[in-house]
Parts: structure tokens; sequence; C-alpha cells
């Protein structure tokens, strides 16, 4: 039965959630189980693209993504997919109809992973933080509003900035990795030898405005996706702090993390505030 191995192709998915991201898939879970799988598919599709470029590095990266990018067209236009991440993913791009342009933006910056080095414009930062995060952030609210194009235009700004909020915590908190292991710097000027305060202050300040805007999106989403982004927005929020009180002489020097211990007083304080109705 065809059923048989669109539940394993889910199943992928949600394995590879599972193994790549234990905080997303604390999140997830939290969603409605009616879209829990969908959320998965879109994880897994991008999880997939980001590990060719980040760490296939003992391969041909760009023709392996670009056999990747036809594969996940092929996909969609057919329906089907031997590859099982990618026919999980197909199933919810077809099922909500989500916009193709999307999938363009995201996979664009997958390709400048392989060719840049350095973000020297706003502009160009802009422009791969809107692929690399804010397009997947409007996959997963495809999936969020389920249809409704009415309230999908009036969340998408607030999805496009939670999704740069979420990126924007990781460049911070990946700054060593990102620039010792893959010679990348994110942040546009940023000269990493002379790595100050007052630069990472104005990153702390441009991702805290990405938040205050983003928050005000999420108290209008269905009540089937609001804890589970709720409880993401929770997490990061929580991470941002922790970069914040870190000095900034050390935040080249270890990665910033949250133990399991605060991950669940965190979740209680989402659920309590979700319950109460004090997210706005």
């Amino acid at each position: 039965m065809k059923k048989i191995y669109d539940d394993l192709s889910f199943n992928c998915s949600k394995s590879v959630t599972q193994a790549y991201s234990t905080s997303f898939n604390w999140a997830v879970n939290m969603l409605s189980p009616s879209i829990q799988m969908d959320i998965h598919s879109i994880y897994g599709f991008v999880r997939i693209a980001d590990e060719v470029v980040d760490t296939f590095h003992d391969y041909d990266k760009e023709t392996l993504i670009n056999e990747f990018e036809e594969d996940v067209y092929k996909s969609i236009k057919m329906g089907i997919s031997l590859n099982p991440i990618l026919n999980s993913f197909q199933k919810t791009v077809n099922k909500y109809n989500i916009d193709l342009s999307l999938i363009d933006a995201f996979l664009r910056s997958m390709k400048m992973d392989l060719v840049k080095s350095d973000y020297n414009s706003v502009e160009e930062y802009k422009d791969y933080i809107y692929g690399s995060a804010d397009a997947v952030g409007l996959m997963c609210l495809f999936v969020f509003v389920n249809g409704d194009s009415i309230l999908y235009n009036n969340l998408k700004e607030s999805a496009m900035r939670l999704g740069s909020a979420f990126q924007k915590v990781n460049f911070l908190r990946d700054l060593r990795d990102d620039n010792e292991l893959l010679n990348r710097s994110y942040f546009p000027n940023l000269d990493l030898h002379n790595f100050s305060q007052e630069q990472k202050n104005l990153i702390i300040n441009e991702i805290e405005e990405d938040f205050m805007e983003a928050r005000k999106g999420i108290v209008k989403l269905p009540n089937s996706a609001k804890f589970g982004v709720y409880t993401a927005f929770v997490y990061y929020s929580r991470l941002l702090s922790k970069l914040k009180q870190t000095p900034y002489s050390k935040i080249m020097l270890s990665r910033i993390r949250i133990s399991n211990f605060l991950k669940a007083r965190l979740l209680f304080r989402a659920y309590i505030n979700c319950k109460l109705n004090l997210l706005s």
C-alpha cells in the first residue's frame, strides 16, 4: 500500500528532526498532532540541504545540491519521490499549495554558502536571511493557516521577523564555528578579529527588534500552532538572553547552550502563558 511508504517517509523526516535538533523537535511536539508531520517534513527538507553545504566536505557539494534541487521540483510535479525525505516534503508542499518561490529562495541561499564567505553589505545579508530563514518560516505559515490567505498575509511579516530572529541568534551563537570550521561571517562588515562589545550590542538590539515584531504575530496564530511556535520563541529568547549576558570576548570561545532542565522550565512557562492568554 502506498500509505505505508508515505508513513515511512514522514517518519524519516521526523527522525531527521530528532537527530539534528532536540530543541526544534521539542517545539514541534507542542503543535497540534494534525500538523506536526508537515512541519517535520519541512524541517527534514531544509536540514538535509543545509547539511550538504555545511558538512559534506569530502564530496562534490555543488553537484549534490543541484541534484537535490532537481529532485525536489521533480517530486513536487510527480507527487512522489523515491527519496523519503523529499516524498514527505512534496506531500506537504502539494497539500498546502506552498509557494514554490519560497523553495527557490531557500535553495538560492544554500548555494550562496558554497561560494560566499563574507557578507559585506546589508542587502546581501538580508537576502541570505530571507532565503535561509524567512522563507522557511513562511513555508511553515502555509501549514499553520491551512489555506486562509487573509490570515497568511496578516501574519507574513511577523513570521519573517521570527525567522530572522532565530537565524541571527544562531549566527551570534555560532560565530566561532562559522569562522573557524566554515570560514564564514554572516554579519555585514564584522571583523571577527576585533569583535567588540559595541558590535555585539548592535546585533543584540537588532534581534530584539525582530522578536518584538514577531511576538505580535504569534498571538494571532491558530490554536493548533500557537503553543508550539511560542515555545520556540521562548527558547530562542532565553538563548538570546544568555548571549546578552555573555561577555563579547567569550562568545568567540564557547558555544552557548540551554540545559535540558532549563528547557523544561521554559516549556512550563510557555504552557502557563498560553493557557492564561498572557502572550499579548
